[in-house]
């Protein structure tokens, strides 16, 4: 078995959305410097891929740090789930609180059990257990997606040490895309998706009245939808090739069994969806997770239909304050747990927040094109192939429609 830092190469060069359709208008908000949830100061990811030299292990896993600091100061978060057949751990919590502070790991189904502990082993090395004892309060953050058709689930490759080396090999580069991370062996819209990420910059104004960009990232797991439902900026290329495909099929008895094999497949299991969306807007908790619902509207664009299989849960969290926690222990006591003490935080008003919620779904509508442009075709366990999305037809396609 092996890891990598690169996927398979393809006879067909691979490259983001904007580099196939530099005409292409995806909502109003410019992108940000790397156009990746990295644009978001201080937050850190990695992805790492695990890989078996006979082709049928392909999986891998995402790791994120919302901020350097995490551990002693926590982020206002907010979950939305558009459809609750999946996981993702310490969502009661972040419910309940308000906060993460938490790495979030993005993996396979049958990899949350080795991720949570990879969290905990990580945490313990950084943060220390004096005297063989935790001193500490922690409930790991992990989200998962399903990659059983090109993955051999019953293998369980991942374990803990690939969590506990991807926390700390995390940067603030652009996220890697397409069959990477989590997204080794994930399949969208019945091409091969993965890893995909984007931000947009908001023009605002902070505390004092004076100018203040600020910024949303969305870093997508995407593993959903049938080809006929996919569009690119309202243009129904997945209904246009799905048709080819059917033509092509009737003269290509192989082809024909493939495509029926996968299409039963994904009605049995239609893999979902894990999107993280980062922000430094000082946002308080229910607004959080009002931006998390916007994450929906990305989805449908693309063509997500939240389908009753489908695990599409949405996670949004804010670098705007700093939440200090760790400060009650059985050997610290920095607050009195009976004496309300109020914290000083600032928050965007209501009224004012329109912009953050088009940023949101237009960075997630433009993170999923990004995962299955970058994604490249795989042949994975039992042989199962999934192609890539065929960029030059799709760019035959977007001209007709002049783009």
């Amino acid at each position: 078995m092996s890891t990598s830092d690169s996927s398979a190469s393809t006879d067909l060069p691979r490259m983001r959305i904007r580099e196939l359709l530099p005409n292409i208008r995806l909502g109003d908000w410019a992108p940000g410097p790397l156009n990746s949830i990295t644009d978001v100061a201080g937050i850190l990811v990695h992805t790492q891929e695990i890989r078996a030299d006979n082709g049928n292990v392909n999986t891998g896993v995402t790791t994120i740090l919302p901020r350097k600091d995490w551990f002693h100061n926590a982020c206002y978060a907010g979950l939305f789930s558009f459809n609750g057949s999946g996981e993702m751990t310490g969502s009661h919590w972040i419910n309940e609180t308000g906060l993460l502070h938490s790495p979030i790991v993005i993996t396979n189904s049958f990899a949350v059990g080795a991720a949570y502990q990879g969290i905990y082993e990580y945490t313990i090395k950084s943060q220390k257990a004096a005297k063989g004892q935790v001193d500490w309060f922690l409930l790991p953050v992990v989200a998962e997606t399903f990659d059983g058709y090109l993955n051999d689930l019953t293998q369980f490759p991942i374990t803990p040490a690939y969590v506990v080396e991807g926390l700390e090999n995390v940067s603030s580069d652009r996220v890697r895309e397409g069959c990477v991370g989590g997204g080794t062996g994930m399949i969208c819209h019945y091409f091969k998706g993965g890893t995909g990420s984007s931000s947009r910059v908001v023009p605002g104004l902070d505390t004092k009245g004076e100018p203040k960009n600020y910024t949303v990232g969305a870093l997508v797991q995407a593993n959903y939808g049938k080809k006929p439902h996919f569009r690119i900026a309202g243009v129904p290329v997945g209904r246009i090739l799905a048709q080819e495909d059917a033509e092509a099929a009737e003269l290509d008895a192989e082809k024909k069994r493939a495509q029926e094999e996968l299409e039963r497949e994904k009605d049995r299991k239609d893999g979902s969806i894990i999107v993280i969306l980062a922000t430094d807007a000082p946002l308080h908790p229910t607004q959080l997770q009002r931006l998390a619902k916007r994450a929906t509207v990305g989805l449908a664009r693309v063509g997500g239909q939240g389908h009753n299989p489908s695990g599409d849960i949405f996670l949004a969290f804010s670098t705007g304050n700093r939440i200090p926690v760790q400060t009650l222990s059985m050997e610290r006591r920095s607050v009195d747990p009976y004496k309300p003490t109020p914290l000083v935080a600032d928050i965007i008003d209501d009224t004012s927040i329109n912009g953050l919620f088009e940023a949101a779904a237009e960075a997630t509508e433009e993170a999923i094109y990004n995962a299955l442009c970058m994604a490249e075709t795989m042949v994975g366990n039992q042989g199962h192939k999934i192609e890539a999305l065929p960029l030059g037809r799709v760019k035959e396609i977007m001209e007709k429609y002049n783009y």
